[in-house]
């Protein structure tokens, strides 16, 4: 193999590895945005679990528990 023929297979390998690592850092950061999105969900889920009855109707404060006092 010529020097030169190796040099285009080393730029090509380091083309695609700079390609590979832009993706991944693409897909990081989609990963930690979609992770935050569930957390926020996970919190209104809660809430509306907390604060609805079975038939979607908002409780009345007169069912809330009230905080303890100490």
């Amino acid at each position: 193999m010529k020097t030169e023929e190796i040099e285009e297979r080393f730029i090509a390998l380091e083309s695609v590895i700079a390609d590979n690592e832009r993706t991944l850092k693409d897909l990081n950061q989609i990963v930690a945005e979609q992770a935050m999105t569930i957390d926020k969900l996970r919190r209104e889920v809660f809430f509306l679990a907390k604060n609805f009855d079975s038939s979607g109707q908002v409780r009345p404060l007169s069912e809330e528990v009230p905080p303890p006092h100490y």
